[in-house]
């Protein structure tokens, strides 16, 4: 019916259970989940292997990008899931992705995303109540850990090229309005980081990211500062916490562009305090 591409590093902590979620409901051996574990230091491949059905491949190299070819050569079934390791779909979910599918014209989906933010401290709250308002994210398919693609989708996406530090921004910026969908009744949950510092060092790897995809031509734009204050004017209760988004932004800005002169893509900063 399917297949999932799931890149891992050091995942052993959740991943079994979001795998678990992933296949509730699902016939055996009607979805192909390929996990591939990238320079793992940790239980990551023996905790995948725990969930009856699922394929688990093993590569020195700790690159997701990496970890991708290697998925996507392994999976031959379409349409394929592209998901992240540390979010959570259910099957259900992932049925409603595949079914969005079917519509004349589309070739890429993504569900809704969840963002728990009871645990995280009033910063990165603030942070993310900005983030989430705004209309590129609520209507693009990046920053959900998950999106799926048509075989004709994937074609595109392999043809614009592999490596890209932030993969699904590319995915998204590949397709038109048309073309793609947020599956309204599918819902994705994303652990955001607890701490500020963790945001930052998220947000600095997607300033990395996103330089690198404007120097491919793969992104159309960001969001601009009267694109905050129109957000802002419109709903007052956002606008309070535009400082604190356009403070976490200039920062992290500011701290990629060491990688960015060095193009240094590789080094993945990623935050442990959602996985806590």
């Amino acid at each position: 019916m399917a297949s999932v591409v799931v890149p891992a590093h050091d995942e052993a902590g959740g991943l079994s259970e979001n795998l678990t979620a992933l296949l509730d409901g699902i016939p055996y051996g009607a979805v192909d989940v390929v996990v591939v574990c990238n320079g793992c230091t940790d239980d990551t491949a023996a905790m995948a292997r725990t969930v009856p059905g699922v394929r688990v491949l093993e590569i020195a190299e700790a690159s997701k990008a990496r970890a991708v070819e290697v998925g996507n050569l392994a999976a031959h079934t379409f349409p394929r899931l592209h998901l992240d390791a540390d979010v959570r779909l259910t099957g259900t979910d992932l049925l409603r992705l595949i079914d969005a599918l079917d519509e004349d014209g589309v070739l890429a989906v993504a569900p809704e995303r969840r963002v728990p933010l009871a645990s995280s401290s009033w910063p990165v709250r603030a942070y993310y109540r900005v983030w989430q308002a705004l209309p590129s994210v609520r209507s693009g398919l990046f920053g959900r850990g998950a999106f799926c693609l048509t075989a004709e989708g994937q074609a595109r996406v392999a043809a614009a090229g592999n490596g890209l530090l932030n993969d699904d921004l590319v995915a998204s910026e590949l397709f038109t309005p048309d073309e793609r969908r947020v599956v309204a009744d599918a819902t994705v949950v994303v652990r955001p980081p607890r701490t500020v510092k963790d945001l930052v060092r998220r947000r600095i790897r997607v300033a990395t990211g996103n330089a690198q995809a404007d120097d491919h031509g793969a992104r159309n734009g960001s969001t601009s500062l009267s694109d905050l204050l129109a957000l802002g004017l419109r709903q007052p209760s956002i606008g309070l916490r535009v400082p604190v988004f356009l403070t976490v932004t200039l920062v992290a800005r500011m701290l990629s562009r060491r990688a960015v002169r060095t193009g240094d893509y590789t080094t993945w900063l990623r935050d442990e305090s959602s996985r806590a």
